[in-house]
């Protein structure tokens, strides 16, 4: 039940708020910690390219899969139930990461954990209505902001310095295993202060639909991560080819589901809506371009200059700060001229992405953490532009009523592209290398070869952006309503 102005404050109330902060907080540092551990996961293993990518790969694919389909189970089971078990599923997966005796385990354990990030993230936000009246909620929203951003700062950070300090001889396990006491700690505080949130039985799940989108991913992600590796047999061709058919599938089961009155993972209303899908296609490619940059630029740093763990995370931190302080200052800004913002953030970041392949050492050169600085700086600053306006302006091309499924959707085809854009960049740098050999130059040659991706997907985002008109969120809601 949704708190009111009239209500009395709810005893425990910042204490339940910071179970979920906590939770949030330690799904999305996972996401950026493991990137310094790359290197050192691929040596304690002896795993191949392919087997890497499936690491962060994984994690993003389940997660997205499983966004939309655990916000409705946290509907039909209650909010709490569903936070507090999301939060020991990733917990439990944390565990498993942080023992795992193969990378075939450790890929398995991933996947774990994303089902526990999918199961918790969606309830965070949809708990604290239940905790806070309107006039608290400002401040509750704005810390889910300031938690996030924090996340991304640290995460380099604290796992280059967890895997530089070898605790008990663990080696990069510290970074998985450090969630096991924060995870017991935000189950126990939203055992004791999180309100019993009752769900709604009789809503549906639409599992058919969860499974086509599932074939239809796989079809896509598994040729373009697996396809150097196993040398592209004929058969990799096909699965791609294969993709276009599952996606029509889906689209055509959703159509019947929504035909039938019943209830779609991606809501047939959104997929009529061209002004929409345009929005989420450049969310889609924004997002791609970032994942896998961090991944190859990780490996560049470490295997390809020798530096530590933490001095890769130290290299890459001003990213995350640049996307801070732009937040920060987007929230500002408020809804004034969003598509010049990312345009504007687009053109930047490609310039940006064709920088830093001149920075980094070539023959008989030295790494200069120092002279990488401004260039990823200038390109947290710009992304933290473009992103901060872009969730606003795509939802401005639906009407009211379906935002929350619209907001869902976004945000799951966000972590689509983060995995899409993975799989391509990681294709493009390890097959540089494989052509090439692995000395200084090659590795710097790899990056500005995977960096032609962000580049390409940064600059479509700048000119399709102006295609989308200036806001349809009155015209819409009079259209329903009528």
């Amino acid at each position: 039940m949704n708190r009111t102005n009239d209500d009395a404050p709810l005893p425990g109330r910042w204490i339940a708020m910071a179970a979920l902060l906590v939770a949030g907080f330690m799904n999305l540092m996972d996401v950026t910690i493991v990137n310094v551990a790359i290197p050192s996961l691929q040596a304690a293993f002896g795993a191949n390219e392919a087997q890497i990518e499936w690491v962060v790969a994984v994690y993003i694919l389940t997660f997205a899969l499983l966004l939309l389909p655990m916000g409705r189970l946290g509907d039909v089971y209650g909010r709490r139930r569903m936070f507090i078990g999301g939060v020991c599923v990733f917990t439990l997966g944390s565990a498993l990461c942080g023992l795992a005796p193969s990378i075939e385990t450790l890929i398995g354990a991933r996947v774990v954990q994303g089902i526990g990030g999918a199961m918790m993230t969606p309830q965070t936000l949809a708990i604290v209505p239940a905790l806070f009246a309107p006039k608290e909620r400002g401040m509750a929203f704005a810390l889910f902001g300031l938690s996030a951003g924090l996340a991304s700062v640290s995460g380099p950070v604290l796992g280059g310095a967890l895997i530089g300090a070898d605790l008990g001889g663990l080696d990069w396990r510290p970074i998985f295993l450090v969630n096991v006491p924060v995870g017991v700690i935000a189950v126990l505080g939203a055992l004791r202060y999180v309100p019993n949130l009752p769900g709604r039985k009789g809503l549906e799940i639409d599992f058919v639909g969860i499974g086509l989108a599932a074939v239809t991913l796989f079809l896509v992600l598994f040729p373009l991560i697996e396809g150097r590796q196993l040398n592209w047999p004929a058969w990799l061709f096909v699965m791609l080819g294969a993709a276009l058919p599952a996606a029509v599938l889906f689209v055509l089961w959703q159509r019947r589901r929504a035909a039938s009155g019943r209830a779609q993972l991606l809501p047939v209303t959104l997929f009529a809506n061209r002004n929409y899908m345009i929005g989420t296609g450049l969310v889609t490619l924004l997002f791609a371009g970032i994942p896998g940059f961090f991944f190859v630029l990780a490996i560049l740093l470490q295997v390809g200059n020798g530096l530590t763990p933490l001095q890769s995370g130290l290299t890459t931190m001003p990213f995350s700060v640049g996307v801070l302080i732009a937040s920060a200052v987007a929230g500002r800004l408020g809804n004034r001229t969003p598509k010049l913002r990312i345009a504007l953030g687009g053109v930047m970041l490609l310039v940006c992405m064709s920088i830093l392949p001149v920075l980094v050492p070539g023959a008989g050169e030295t790494l200069s953490r120092t002279a990488l600085l401004p260039a990823l700086l200038l390109g947290g600053l710009w992304l933290g532009t473009a992103v901060s306006p872009m969730f606003n302006t795509v939802l401005a091309q639906v009407a009211e009523a379906d935002t929350g499924s619209a907001s869902g959707a976004l945000q799951a085809f966000q972590q689509v592209g983060g995995a899409l854009g993975l799989a391509v960049m990681g294709q493009l740098f390890f097959g540089y290398l494989a052509r090439a050999g692995a000395d200084v130059p090659a590795y710097s040659t790899a990056l500005a070869h995977a960096l032609w991706f962000s580049t390409v997907t940064f600059a479509l985002v700048a000119l399709l952006v102006w295609r989308l008109p200036k806001g349809q969120r009155a015209k819409l809601d009079k259209a329903a309503a009528a």
